[in-house]
């Protein structure tokens, strides 16, 4: 009778360990991508607080967060910010076909589409008051002011603060060393 709980003690162990090592690669494996989207679109309305725009476009009664294009992190970005407000006025996601200067945005995610690609858009929004963000993982060579990045899988991300200073915003030196690097007139350094 001992050998046999003994045995079966040893066999729960192993299914045990089997159950903990399933479930920890089922964890890493799904949400880590899923993660990665929710944490980019929290920061698209994050960078907010840190961005001064001129006061034209700070007199808007809704701040307007506009998306170009679709990817993942659309997705995520319609669930994160419902309900969210940016310095006391509603966050507004607004899907946009195509980037336009007179679309009324702060900020602008530019995902890229079949109507417009992500250099397309950004060349239309080149020296508007709209903080412009791209990610480098799906489009490495077209850079936004803002671009995701990812080090050391984190999150992470760039600023080129002199396209922000063409485009008539300044960006707060909190959020300039929060970043993975930073373009500034003639240099590139690296932040926090």
């Amino acid at each position: 009778m001992a050998l046999r709980n003994a045995a079966s003690i040893r066999l729960l162990g192993v299914a045990v360990v089997l159950a903990a090592a399933a479930l920890a690669c089922v964890a890493d494996a799904a949400p880590a991508g899923t993660i990665e989207y929710e944490i980019k679109a929290t920061y698209l309305y994050k960078f907010a607080p840190f961005v001064e725009w001129p006061q034209s476009m700070a007199a808007t009664p809704a701040f307007n967060l506009c998306i170009v294009g679709d990817d993942p992190v659309v997705a995520a970005l319609d669930q994160a910010a419902k309900g969210q407000s940016v310095g006391g006025r509603a966050l507004v996601v607004k899907h946009v076909p195509i980037a336009a200067p007179d679309a009324g945005c702060q900020v602008m995610y530019i995902a890229g589409s079949d109507a417009q690609s992500v250099t397309q858009a950004l060349v239309a929004m080149r020296g508007a008051p709209v903080l412009t963000v791209t990610d480098e993982a799906s489009h490495p060579n077209d850079r936004g002011i803002i671009s995701f990045v990812i080090d050391a899988n984190h999150v992470r991300f760039d600023i080129d603060d002199v396209a922000a200073a063409q485009s008539g915003l300044v960006i707060s030196s909190k959020l300039l060393g929060l970043a993975h690097s930073v373009k500034t007139a003639g240099t590139e350094g690296h932040g926090g």
